[in-house]
C-alpha cells in the first residue's frame, strides 16, 4: 500500500508569550491518502490554520513529525522544502494574495511556470482554469478590478492549475456565495477523484465539509472523528 501523501504523527505546536506557553496542537495524528478529501472543522482560533502551515512546511512543529509521501520532512533543507511546495503542493489561503501588477491570467500562468510546467502553453492552461472558476471574462483584468470573491476564485484557479499532488485549503469559500462555493468544492473533489490528489480542507462552516470523504473535528489540539461539529455560534 502506498504511504499517505500527507501525514502528521504526534504533531505538537506551542507558541510562547513571555513565560506563558500556548499549546495549539497537542499530539495530533492525521493521514490523508491520494484521491481522498478530508475536511477539518472547528472553532475559529482552534489551530486549523496552524495545522495547514505545518503540513505545508510553512511553519515548523514544536514536536512530532510531518511526513510527505512517506518521507520525514523534519530534516529537510530550506531548498528541499521550497522545492516540494513549488512542485507538489498548492495552497488556497483565506486572503488569496495575488500579484497586483499581473492580470488574472498572468497570475495563474506564472504559477504554472514556477511550478515547473514550462512557459509554452501556460497562458492557454491559465485561461482554461479561469473559465472553470467562472472568470473567463475577467482573464485580462488586474486584481484591483476584481471583487473579493473574484480574487478568491483567481487564487483557486492558480492553485488547481498545476495539478498538485496535495491541496491545502484554508476557508476557501469565505468570500463566495453558496452556489459559487459549491462549484469550487466540486473542483476540489474532482482534483482528488480524477487526479488522485490529497485534499485537506479546513473550515468552521459545517455545510462546506459535508461532501468530504471524512470530516474531523479539531478540539483541544487533537483531531476527533464524527459529526459532533464544534463551530462558532
Amino acid at each position: 500500500m502506498a504511504p499517505p501523501v500527507l501525514e502528521a504523527a504526534r504533531l505538537g505546536k506551542d507558541y510562547r508569550d513571555g513565560a506563558k506557553v500556548l499549546t495549539v496542537l497537542d499530539g495530533l495524528d492525521l493521514a490523508v491518502a491520494a484521491g481522498e478529501t478530508v475536511a477539518v472543522v472547528g472553532r475559529s482560533g482552534c489551530g486549523k490554520t496552524t495545522l495547514l502551515q505545518c503540513l505545508g512546511l510553512l511553519d515548523r512543529p514544536t514536536r512530532g513529525q510531518v511526513l510527505l509521501e512517506g518521507a520525514d520532512a523534519s530534516g529537510w533543507s530550506r531548498r528541499r522544502r521550497d522545492a516540494w511546495r513549488a512542485s507538489r503542493v498548492a495552497f488556497v489561503f483565506q486572503h488569496y494574495p495575488l500579484l497586483e501588477d499581473f492580470t488574472a491570467q498572468e497570475n495563474v500562468a506564472l504559477a504554472l511556470v514556477l511550478a515547473g510546467g514550462g512557459r509554452p502553453g501556460a497562458g492557454a492552461r491559465a485561461a482554461d482554469w479561469l473559465e472553470r472558476v467562472g472568470l473567463a471574462e475577467k482573464a485580462r483584468h488586474l486584481p484591483a478590478r476584481l471583487s473579493g470573491g473574484e480574487r478568491q476564485r483567481c487564487a483557486i484557479a492558480r492553485a488547481l492549475a498545476g495539478r498538485p499532488r496535495a491541496l491545502l485549503a484554508d476557508e476557501p469559500t469565505g468570500s463566495l456565495d453558496a452556489r459559487t462555493g459549491a462549484g469550487i468544492l466540486a473542483l476540489f473533489h474532482g482534483l482528488a477523484s480524477q487526479e488522485g490528489a490529497a485534499v485537506l480542507l479546513v473550515t468552521h462552516e459545517p455545510e462546506w465539509a459535508r461532501g468530504a470523504a471524512r470530516t474531523l473535528r479539531l478540539e483541544g489540539g487533537r483531531l476527533v472523528d464524527g459529526w459532533q461539529l464544534a463551530v462558532d455560534g
